[in-house]
C-alpha cells in the first residue's frame, strides 16, 4: 500500500489474515494453562508508603474511639472480690519484694563507684516516699492485675531525675504513631531533640496529660503485637476467676439465706395451705432473733405428715474447688500445694522448684531489666547492672562436701573456699595456689613438682 503523502509503501495488517496464539509462560510444566481460572497476579498495593505498619489499628485510633476490651476496673473487682486470687497475688508480691538486690558492674567493666552509690541511695526510695519493697509492691500489683505499671519520671529544672513515682495505669492511654509503634524522639529542624506525645492520663473522662517516652515508663511485661495493651495473668483467668466468684457467692447464700431448710416436718394430710402457711408463721415467730433463719423446719402436707424427713447436707467442697485453685496458682506459677488436697512430699518440692523457675525468675528478670534502663539512662551506668542476692539457706553438710570437693580437685583455692564461708584467709602461701589432694597431700597444679606445704591432715 503506498501513501498518498509520501509516495512511500508502508505495510498494514490484515485481522482477518493474521491469527495470533500465546504461550503459557516458560515456569516448568505445571504452569501450563495458569491462564485459565489461574490465580492470577497480586493486585498493586493501596498502599506501600506504609511498609512496616505494626498493626491494623482502628482509624482514629489516639482520639480514643478504640475500646481495650476488659475494663481495668473489672479486673480490679476480680482480683480483689475472690479471696483465693488475692491471696496468690499477694504471696507472689511477697516473694519478690523480700529478696535483696545490689548493685555491681558488669562482666569486665568498672563503674564509677560514686555513681554506683548514688544509685543504690535512690533506689533504697525511689519515689522519695515510700521504701524499695513497699515501691515494688504498688508496682508488682499494677503488673500482676492490668499489666499496665506506669512510673512518673519527676525532675529538677537541670533534667536530672529526682524520684519514680508510680501512677494508676488505668488512667494511662498509649498513643501510636502510624506506623502502631510507641511515639519515639526525633531531632528537631534546630537541631534540638523533640519528644512527641507517647501517653496521655485521662482523668475525670478527659485527656488531662501528656507525657512523652522521657516523663514516663509505661512497660507491661506480656506486650502482644496487635495490642497496645499488656494482657495480665489475671485477665487471662478472667473467666475463670466468674466461676470461681459465683461458686463463693452459692457458698456464702448457703450459710445465710439458702432455701433447702435443715428439716421436714409433716401436717396431717387434710391441712389446707393457709393452715400450713398459719402455723408456719407461728414457728418461725418462736425463734425469732435467731440468725440462722433459713434453717428452720418446714411444714408439708401429704406423705411427709408421717415422718421426719431430714435433707441431705451439699457437698460444699470438692475436686471442682481443687481445679480451680490450679488453674489460678498455675496463671501466677505458684504452688498450689497449701490451697489443694494433701500431696506427697516429692510432689510438692517439685511443684515449689518449678513455680520458682518458671514464675518468680521471669518476674526478676523484668524487674532487673527495668532498673538496669534506669541506670543506663539516668545515671550514666551503662556498665552497671542490678543484681538479686540469692538468700537460699544452704545446709552446712553440703556446703563441706562441695567446698571440700572444690578444693580437692583444684577448682578453688582454699581462701577462696575460706571465703565462701566468711573466713579470714590463711597466711600460707599455699592457700592462694590451686591444688590437688593426692595420697601425701597437697599438690600445686601451678607446674610446680614439689608438694605444696599444707599436708593432708592440714585441709
Amino acid at each position: 500500500m503506498v501513501d498518498r503523502d509520501t509516495g512511500r509503501a508502508s505495510w498494514t495488517l490484515d485481522p482477518y489474515t493474521v491469527s495470533v496464539s500465546f504461550a503459557a509462560r516458560s515456569q516448568g510444566a505445571a504452569a501450563a494453562g495458569a491462564d485459565w481460572f489461574g490465580p492470577l497476579e497480586p493486585s498493586p498495593p493501596a498502599a506501600p508508603e506504609v511498609a512496616g505498619r505494626q498493626w491494623d489499628y482502628p482509624a482514629g485510633y489516639n482520639l480514643g474511639l478504640a475500646g481495650r476490651g476488659m475494663p481495668f476496673a473489672t479486673l480490679r473487682e476480680l482480683a480483689d472480690g475472690w479471696d483465693l486470687l488475692r491471696l496468690v497475688i499477694e504471696t507472689r508480691k511477697d516473694q519478690v519484694s523480700r529478696l535483696a538486690w545490689t548493685l555491681k558492674p558488669r562482666d569486665n567493666s568498672s563503674a564509677d563507684p560514686a555513681r554506683l552509690a548514688a544509685a543504690t541511695a535512690f533506689l533504697r526510695r525511689p519515689d522519695g516516699l515510700h521504701g524499695w519493697a513497699d515501691w515494688l509492691r504498688m508496682i508488682l500489683e499494677e503488673l500482676f492485675v492490668i499489666d499496665a505499671p506506669a512510673l512518673y519520671c519527676r525532675r529538677d529544672r537541670a533534667g536530672r531525675l529526682l524520684a519514680l513515682m508510680p501512677l494508676d495505669g488505668a488512667t494511662i492511654r498509649p498513643v501510636i504513631d502510624g506506623y502502631g509503634r510507641t511515639p519515639q524522639p526525633y531531632p528537631g529542624p534546630d537541631g534540638t531533640t523533640v519528644w512527641p506525645t507517647a501517653y496521655q492520663q485521662v482523668l475525670k473522662g478527659v485527656a488531662a496529660v501528656n507525657y512523652s517516652v522521657r516523663d514516663l515508663l509505661y512497660r507491661p511485661r506480656n506486650v502482644r503485637v496487635s495490642r497496645a495493651y499488656g494482657f495480665s495473668p489475671v485477665e487471662q483467668v478472667a473467666t475463670t476467676v466468674n466461676i470461681a466468684l459465683r461458686r463463693q457467692l452459692f457458698l456464702v447464700d448457703y450459710f445465710t439465706q439458702g432455701n433447702i431448710p435443715d428439716s421436714l416436718i409433716g401436717v396431717p394430710d387434710n391441712w389446707t395451705p393457709d393452715q400450713i402457711a398459719s402455723y408456719q408463721k407461728y414457728w418461725d415467730a418462736y425463734y425469732s432473733g435467731d440468725a440462722g433463719k433459713r434453717r428452720r423446719a418446714k411444714f408439708v402436707p401429704g406423705t411427709a405428715a408421717r415422718t421426719f424427713v431430714q435433707t441431705k447436707e451439699p457437698e460444699l467442697k470438692n475436686a471442682f474447688d481443687d481445679w480451680l485453685a490450679r488453674i489460678v496458682c498455675f496463671a501466677f506459677s505458684v504452688s498450689p500445694q497449701a490451697l489443694v488436697s494433701q500431696m506427697n512430699r516429692a510432689t510438692a518440692e517439685v511443684q515449689k522448684t518449678l513455680s520458682e523457675e518458671e514464675g518468680l525468675a521471669p518476674v526478676l528478670a523484668w524487674v532487673k531489666a527495668l532498673v538496669d534502663e534506669v541506670l543506663a539512662a539516668e545515671f550514666g551506668l551503662a556498665d552497671a547492672e542490678f543484681a538479686w542476692t540469692p538468700t537460699e539457706t544452704v545446709d552446712p553438710l553440703q556446703q563441706e562436701q562441695v567446698l571440700a570437693s572444690y578444693t580437692s580437685r583444684g577448682i578453688l583455692t582454699l581462701n577462696e573456699a575460706r571465703a565462701a564461708l566468711g573466713r579470714a584467709p590463711l597466711a600460707d602461701p599455699a592457700a592462694d595456689r590451686a591444688m590437688a589432694l593426692v595420697a601425701t597431700g597437697y599438690v600445686g597444679l601451678d607446674g610446680g613438682a614439689a608438694a605444696a606445704k599444707l599436708g593432708k591432715g592440714d585441709g
